[in-house]
């Protein structure tokens, strides 16, 4: 049986983690032992703590040395995680101590990655010492991210969580959407198309329930039209990118500020589809009441300013 949160937490140490995670490394107790600086009695001393805290087995002998099992590596990970955190830590309180710098950790959805990269640019221009960490994910996949601490500000839409009030909004951005394909599509250089043009055409779309997914569906719906079968679905910039230059006759929605990179490479092509319906905005998001550290701040003032240059 699994001891209690609190029972782990007041009998754990750091540095068990850290004999975990070079045991993982090295596979031998010994070699363990010497990188975390304590003997080899003191190692196996050391991980039977760790298993009597735990409650469990979380390694296994081997003719390679020691393994761990599927509750170690678990361990393993959550153990790597805090390591993780810890450094971020440091390098945060640094950048309090000096008055620059610091550490940022920032999501953000597809469509608003030039948007944030225009932001970034600027903020290390003031500030050359701080580090960012930058997560591209779906808005669901952000928000619990921002819900567990581990991003200060997530760019993305609210909307998908079942509790969009846990959430502030701090600043609102629109996004253009564009049909594009490769450019050797059969339908590239067309003057004009109408959304029935491209029915029975292989799609690349966001899997259900997305906002840019939901959109596509409901165009389909108001020309009267079936959603194509047999889509592929991925919420991955770069997939979609390989997927059109992959196979010609495939087509695909994607943010204007997204596609322009490619289109001006000639990667991919502009089909003259009208889209009627209005995306979402996203925005920049934290949890409600949380407060923003000092470089998640300077980001949003320069995201501020840019949504003010693109919109007036």
């Amino acid at each position: 049986m699994i001891p209690s949160l609190s029972s782990i937490s007041s009998r754990l140490r750091l540095r068990q983690l850290r004999l975990l995670i070079a045991l993982d490394e090295h596979g031998s107790l010994h070699k363990a032992a010497e990188r975390v600086s304590i003997t080899q009695p003191g190692a196996t001393k050391a991980l039977h703590e760790i298993e009597s805290t735990l409650g469990a087995t979380l390694f296994e002998r081997t003719p390679r040395g020691l393994e761990p099992n599927d509750l170690g590596r678990c361990v393993i990970r959550y153990a790597r995680l805090i390591h993780t955190d810890l450094a971020h830590l440091r390098e945060e309180m640094l950048g309090i101590l000096q008055g620059q710098g610091g550490r940022l950790a920032v999501g953000i959805i597809m469509g608003g990655v030039p948007l944030l990269l225009r932001a970034l640019a600027r903020l290390r221009d003031k500030q050359p010492q701080l580090s960012v960490e930058i997560l591209e994910d779906t808005s669901a996949r952000l928000l619990q991210m921002v819900d567990q601490g581990r991003l200060d500000l997530a760019i993305c839409r609210t909307s998908v969580s079942q509790r969009p009030d846990d959430y502030e909004c701090l600043s609102e951005h629109r996004e253009e959407l564009v049909l594009v394909a490769n450019p050797q599509h059969p339908l590239a250089g067309s003057a004009h198309l109408d959304l029935a043009d491209l029915a029975d055409s292989p799609w690349v779309v966001y899997p259900a329930n997305m906002p840019m997914r939901l959109l596509l569906e409901r165009e389909f719906s108001e020309a009267g039209l079936d959603f194509p079968r047999y889509p592929l679905e991925t919420s991955s910039t770069f997939t979609t990118l390989m997927l059109l230059q992959e196979d010609p006759r495939l087509v695909a929605l994607m943010p204007i500020e997204v596609a322009q990179f490619a289109l001006r490479y000639g990667m991919l092509a502009r089909l003259p589809l009208r889209i009627r319906s209005r995306t979402e905005p996203y925005s920049a998001v934290t949890r409600r009441g949380a407060p923003l550290t000092a470089p998640a701040s300077l980001l949003l003032e320069e995201l501020r300013k840019e949504n003010l240059a693109l919109h007036g």
